[in-house]
């Protein structure tokens, strides 16, 4: 069957998977609830796969196209797996050399419960400017700053918002980023004009998050939150050997992730470092774990071994700290790297029929004004956001699809590179079943639906993008050419 025989994919034929989808996922929660990404959700993105699979067949497209398809996705979302593996040990190594433990420490110390929530953004945001990546951020600091809101008893879902909000604020305007990079290479503009003009609608919408973070500190700060720190601090002090050197490990990761160190192998490092501290410096922790009949060399080994493939496990005396430390390892990743896989394939199986294209194009009909084309183009990031379940994907289709439609209307690129990042890059960790709002799960221990609205970065910034938009403000046109005069 040749090219020429393929059936062009109906409007209808593009929306049966994704409401079907849709559908899916809201049954999932309602009968699952936080379990829905722990195997309901998976099923659901596999049955959507399915259709859309039919569907293509069905307009003439080859199994074996469209298995290849499959297979090209999944391959897409490989590099995040093996990441996300390697942050997994990486969890479990630093748990055990006591180098989150001791950030924990120091966060008691220093933070004040009114103003957690705020400084915790801060801090991610500083963090995640310097090195360039939200996820690195989150699975370092982000982990730690957990565990200080659990000290001082604070909310898990606000905590885990203000981590997600900074992280995602640095990454977007540190020329080390990724997708910062990406969303000005997919429009045709510089980099650092892209991230000059992306601050008109990040700055104010960061601003906008630290009021309501601040505000929540103070309605949410507890009288009792001394004794709690104190006695979290005390159970820490008992259990681990705390002092800066342990934070030489973190050091590490971040220098490595400053000189733009790919990040598997800055993570890997990072993760095997934390192995060698946790031998050197933390010798009555691993003692506890051994084995009573192993030597304690053959002992210390399959400790650290054991916290690299299926974290550590601790007995504090107190439950909740238990269930902070007891955590990491490869295999704590494996539910995440199920969930992405799946939704890569059903990403992978629209795009390749192309259902995907068709709803876009839908999405594109009709938009004339600024602030229809910067809205329609926000909106359809969002939706390739939640269709294939990969950031990258949400950013390069619609750049590439809404390149020349914005020249037609004399807009500049810069209003589509900013408008990329404020409708792809922001909103791919509030999605469960995205690879950000997995493995920001993964990592945070937090669903992304308990956090969504505590996320005010990354629910504002869109939002202000558009009102920019229809209101005219920061939208830029292109320069009309000079007219020719003819000699006479």
């Amino acid at each position: 069957m040749t090219t020429k025989e393929l059936k062009q994919p109906s409007l209808i034929d593009a929306l049966i998977p994704i409401v079907a989808l849709v559908l899916m996922m809201g049954t999932a929660v309602v009968l699952f609830a936080d379990d829905s990404s722990y195997g309901p959700n998976q099923i659901a993105l596999l049955i959507g796969t399915g259709l859309a699979a039919v569907i293509g067949m069905k307009n003439g497209h080859r199994w074996k196209d469209i298995e290849k398809g499959i297979i090209q996705g999944i391959s897409v979302s490989l590099g995040a797996c093996l990441i996300l593996l390697v942050v997994g040990a990486l969890i479990g190594t630093w748990m055990l050399a006591g180098t989150v433990p001791t950030l924990i420490y120091y966060g008691l110390e220093l933070l004040n419960p009114s103003m957690f929530y705020a400084a915790s953004c801060v801090i991610c945001a500083v963090v995640a400017m310097s090195i360039g990546s939200s996820w690195t951020t989150a699975a370092t600091v982000g982990v730690a700053l957990m565990g200080v809101s659990a000290g001082m008893d604070m909310s898990a879902a606000i905590t885990a918002g203000a981590v997600v909000s900074g992280a995602y604020f640095g990454d977007k305007i540190s020329p080390l980023s990724e997708t910062t990079n990406l969303a000005p290479a997919v429009a045709g503009t510089d980099l650092f004009e892209h991230i000059r003009y992306m601050l008109w609608t990040t700055i104010p919408s960061f601003l906008i998050a630290l009021v309501l973070f601040i505000a929540l500190g103070f309605s949410e700060a507890s009288d009792q939150s001394a004794d709690k720190i104190q006695q979290m601090q005390t159970l820490l002090e008992g259990t681990f050997n705390l002092n800066i050197v342990m934070l030489i490990p973190l050091v590490v990761l971040l220098t490595l992730a400053i000189k733009k160190m790919p990040a598997f192998p800055a993570v890997a490092i990072g993760a095997l470092l934390g192995g060698v501290w946790a031998l050197v410096f933390q010798p009555d922790v691993v003692q506890s774990m051994k084995d009573s009949g192993d030597a304690y060399s053959v002992g210390a080994l399959k400790v650290v071994w054991t916290a690299l493939f299926d974290g550590v496990s601790f007995a504090t005396g107190d439950d909740n700290l238990d269930s902070l430390l007891s955590r990491g390892g490869m295999s704590s990743m494996l539910n995440t790297i199920w969930l992405i896989i799946c939704a890569m394939s059903f990403g992978a199986v629209l795009e390749r029929v192309g259902l995907l294209t068709r709803a876009v194009s839908a999405i594109l009909h009709g938009a004339k004004s600024a602030g229809a084309m910067v809205s329609r183009t926000i909106l359809t990031c969002i939706g390739t956001n939640l269709i294939t379940a990969d950031q990258y994907i949400a950013i390069v289709m619609p750049g590439r699809m809404f390149k020349e439609e914005y020249a037609k209307r004399n807009l500049h690129q810069l209003n589509l590179s900013r408008s990329l990042e404020d409708g792809g890059t922001i909103t791919s960790p509030l999605i469960p079943w995205n690879t950000c709002g997995a493995y920001m799960h993964g990592v945070l221990m937090v669903h992304p639906f308990d956090y969504i609205f505590f996320a005010f970065f990354n629910l504002i910034s869109p939002v202000l993008a558009v009102i920019y938009a229809y209101l005219g403000i920061k939208i830029l046109r292109l320069t009309p050419p000079e007219p020719v005069v003819s000699a006479k």
